[in-house]
């Protein structure tokens, strides 16, 4: 049994091993319906069970087909239904019950406490959906995407975020590290990352550069990544945030500065931060990336139990 909760805390070798899975188990679904099973059938009779703080369109419906394409089953909760609000059930006597029912339990929060009790007292795989500080399998998902346009390695790419801090980017700043490519932000002075995870990523030789300016960062780009300034359940002033980002907005000025056939990624929902002939254009590959979260939820579940090949 593995939990996934962020990317720092798994080893190079096993993230690799995630993607090259989902790969083979993609070119192996080229004839099959969405629903068709795997003809390994490697989770047979197996149940996830999902619960979402917070809003999900591509992460409920990726890991719901993730399941059924691996021949288990799935079953969502909504945490307003639950006796852990309404009727004073501890956190650890609830995590106790969804591992005797299930055996995996992906969970979208808004707290990171949270998901530490829940690893504490759960006895099968839990898997972090999303919360405040990290969104990892929307990370492993989209390097998977770049290694399959780019056709090469993503360590031998240099990969630019324009935008908020934000959990995306945590992940992306982690991934930065376990997969060895290079990794250029750009950001308002006062959104940089957080302090501690960029001297986590110095210790571990990232080669993490940031700029005050959204042209710079691009330059030379072979893929350009953005994501919503205002984030989900972001408690913040909304139109002075929009505000101060009004320079950073992704446009084809700023696709320009990168590669000739660089590529436009965005985890959605879309908001202001890209421009309509961006996020609508050749280079964009928004829905191809949101498609293959399916494929690497796939290979995530196999590795939290344990059965990768």
């Amino acid at each position: 049994m593995k939990h996934f909760i962020n990317l720092r805390d798994i080893p190079k070798k096993d993230l690799k091993k995630i993607i090259l899975n989902a790969k083979k188990r993609k070119i192996r679904r080229k004839n099959l319906n969405t629903l068709d099973a795997d003809k390994d059938l490697p989770l047979k009779g197996k149940l996830l069970i999902q619960m979402f703080e917070k809003s999900s369109l591509r992460t409920r419906l990726s890991f719901y087909i993730a399941i059924k394409q691996l021949s288990g089953g799935a079953l969502t909760l909504r945490p307003d239904e639950l006796h852990l609000n309404k009727g004073g059930e501890s956190l650890a006597d609830t995590a106790k019950i969804i591992s005797t029912f299930g055996n995996a339990f992906m969970l979208r929060t808004n707290s990171e406490k949270k998901l530490d009790l829940l690893k504490k007292h759960m006895t099968i795989p839990i898997i972090n959906g999303l919360s405040p500080e990290n969104h990892p399998t929307q990370i492993l998902s989209d390097i998977f995407t770049i290694e399959e346009i780019k056709k090469k390695p993503i360590s031998k790419l240099q990969i630019c975020w324009i935008g908020d801090s934000n959990n995306v980017l945590n992940s992306l700043i982690e991934a930065s590290v376990k997969f060895s490519f290079k990794l250029n932000i750009g950001c308002p002075k006062k959104y940089q990352p957080n302090r501690n995870l960029l001297k986590w990523a110095k210790k571990n030789k990232g080669n993490i550069n940031i700029f005050n300016d959204s042209k710079k960062p691009a330059i030379g780009s072979d893929v350009i990544f953005t994501d919503k300034v205002v984030s989900m359940n972001d408690k913040v002033n909304k139109t002075k945030k929009i505000k101060d980002f009004k320079n950073f907005k992704v446009n084809l000025t700023i696709m320009k500065c990168a590669k000739k056939d660089a590529i436009f990624l965005h985890c959605l929902p879309r908001g202001s931060e890209v421009s309509n002939d961006v996020f609508l254009g050749k280079k964009s590959k928004v829905f191809h990336q949101a498609l293959n979260r399916i494929y690497v939820q796939k290979s995530i579940l196999l590795y939290c139990f344990e059965k990768l090949r």
